[in-house]
């Protein structure tokens, strides 16, 4: 398996910036006719992440998934950032080639050494 950080080009100050998970989503209720002290808190997924990202990044987070869903997986990493996971070094490099075609420099791929 192959992991590699997540970079895109920002919208804002140009710059290659990885979407993190800051803190986990928290969800409540707001009762009609009580009060509801019930709260949940639950990671994004990769894709709940990216999928938030629309508009702060150079690319369209739709198409970045549709042509990178079958080379990869993504997955919020222990730290919070993103980052694809590919089953093999070839797939990897597959996905790079169709990213750089696609995007040119607004998306790259980092590589972390496990």
């Amino acid at each position: 398996m192959v992991r590699a950080r997540l970079w895109f080009r920002c919208a804002a100050m140009g710059d290659p910036v990885q979407p993190m998970l800051v803190a986990p989503a928290r969800v409540g209720w707001r009762g009609r006719f009580r009060k509801v002290d019930l709260t949940l808190e639950r990671p994004f997924t990769g894709e709940e992440l990216l999928g938030r990202m629309k508009g702060w990044i150079t690319v369209d987070p739709k198409l970045f998934l549709e042509i990178a869903k079958p080379y990869c997986r993504l997955k919020v990493f222990d730290d919070g950032g993103l980052v694809v996971e590919t089953e093999s070094p070839e797939s990897f490099r597959e996905l790079c080639n169709r990213l750089l075609e696609s995007f040119q420099e607004q998306v790259q791929l980092e590589p972390m050494g496990d």
